[in-house]
């Protein structure tokens, strides 16, 4: 089954927490602080795999975790980094932040390996908080956190040739003929529920040919699958636009084309300028000298496009119509396909975040201070020994709440709260 959409959540691992520990040897009776540093947190890196043209390695695991990072130990042990977790997807792979609906990255062109989610940072061990007023710190830094994401995998068909048109015209037949790719052929509408790429072997060459499922007249308001079609044609090179000259369905080939043509227009500007030949496929049904064969001649030279009579089914002139699309796309300039910019930085907001303090004032008068450093500071620190209500004081003073508090008109003997924490405030002298 071919998945060209895939719904999983990726968590980086969480940074190891430093450690707290002391010397204690026979001959050092008053050994310093030796608590080792945590390690980093594995990072959430997806890589492009050229073997790979589906997403249903993600159909039955939902979950992808990278490792934590390993707590530090005693005697300036440093804990062990947590192990990278490598995410496989086929190129035209993008990702978007499932919320949000934006781009996180867009696995094309340069994007063969990207780091998505970095683990966090690894805590620090006591033996970095040692001074010459605090030469036994009872505290230590615990690692970052790790970054959960739900993101949603979408994946936009790369090719060369896109072959276009209503259902049941011949498309699916067609790319049988001319690669070795196997769909399933029937005589009913919506046989290709999903795009299916073949090579095309020539003999100085060839080219990658994507079978994309028929349209139908307001797919590009999503009708049918309107949208999960039209959006795997974006990166094509050249469109082949397959219509019935035998009106097998009862359709009209010239208005095929133009409701087609509308369609892809109508969905992207970009679409109907992509270089287009016509193939008029079931042609060992019509005489040669039918007039809907001259009225589709015509209409071509009128159009100044490339008009090929074909028979997917016994092969009538589908060699001419590989060595013209060959010639196209020589003549066309290469361009590498579009690359999605990125919209959304995982982290970067949660970082933004925890920088953030918030100050206020409670219904009995007391100043309130919050914000998730604050949180995560009071988490590693002993205010209940003289030291750590050293240290807590000093991260006070250097993060500017002190000074802040004061412009607020915090005057002594006011209260502090935080996070449950009372204090009364003593101006320093």
């Amino acid at each position: 089954m071919f998945c060209d959409k895939a719904k999983i959540i990726i968590r980086s691992g969480k940074g190891g927490d430093g450690h707290v520990s002391f010397r204690r040897e026979k001959y050092v009776p008053s050994g310093g602080p030796d608590g080792g540093d945590g390690g980093k947190g594995g990072d959430v890196i997806f890589e492009v795999d050229p073997g790979m043209n589906t997403l249903n390695d993600f159909r039955h695991k939902r979950k992808w975790v990278a490792g934590n990072g390993e707590d530090g130990g005693k005697r300036n042990c440093h804990g062990k980094k947590g192990t990278d977790l490598v995410v496989k997807v086929p190129e035209g792979t993008i990702l978007k932040d499932a919320a949000s609906g934006k781009i996180i990255m867009d696995m094309s062109g340069e994007h063969k390996r990207e780091i998505i989610l970095t683990g966090g940072r690894g805590g620090i061990g006591n033996q970095h908080f040692a001074t010459s007023k605090m030469q036994a710190p009872k505290y230590a830094k615990p690692g970052g956190e790790a970054i959960e994401l739900e993101v949603l995998l979408e994946l936009k068909v790369l090719a060369d040739v896109g072959l276009v048109g209503f259902p049941s015209v011949g498309k699916s037949t067609l790319l049988s003929r001319i690669s070795n790719a196997d769909p399933k052929i029937a005589d009913y509408p919506f046989t290709t529920l999903h795009p299916i790429l073949g090579v095309v072997d020539l003999p100085d060459g060839g080219f990658v040919c994507a079978d994309i499922p028929g349209l139908i007249e307001g797919a590009h308001e999503g009708a049918g699958l309107g949208h999960e079609f039209l959006k795997h044609i974006e990166r094509t090179r050249v469109l082949i636009h397959v219509v019935d000259i035998a009106s097998v369905e009862g359709r009209d080939p010239i208005e095929d084309i133009e409701t087609i043509e509308n369609e892809l227009s109508s969905f992207s500007e970009d679409l109907i300028r992509k270089p287009m030949v016509l193939a008029a496929n079931k042609a060992e049904l019509v005489p040669k000298d039918s007039g809907i064969r001259k009225k589709l001649t015509d209409y071509a030279a009128k159009r100044g496009v490339s008009l090929f009579f074909i028979s997917a089914a016994t092969g009538q002139g589908v060699k001419e119509l590989l060595f013209g699309v060959d010639k196209l796309l020589k003549t066309t300039k290469q361009t590498e396909p579009a690359v999605y910019e990125q919209e959304y930085f995982p982290g970067k907001e949660k970082e933004e975040e925890g920088e953030g303090i918030v100050y206020g004032r409670a219904d009995d008068g007391a100043f309130t201070v919050e914000g998730p450093k604050i949180d995560k500071m009071l988490g590693y620190t002993n205010l209940e020994s003289e030291k750590g209500f050293l240290f807590f004081q000093k991260f006070l003073k250097d993060q500017g709440i002190l000074k802040e508090l004061e412009k607020r008109g915090i005057e002594e003997g006011d209260t502090v709260r935080l996070y449950g924490l009372e204090f009364e405030y003593l101006k320093e002298t």
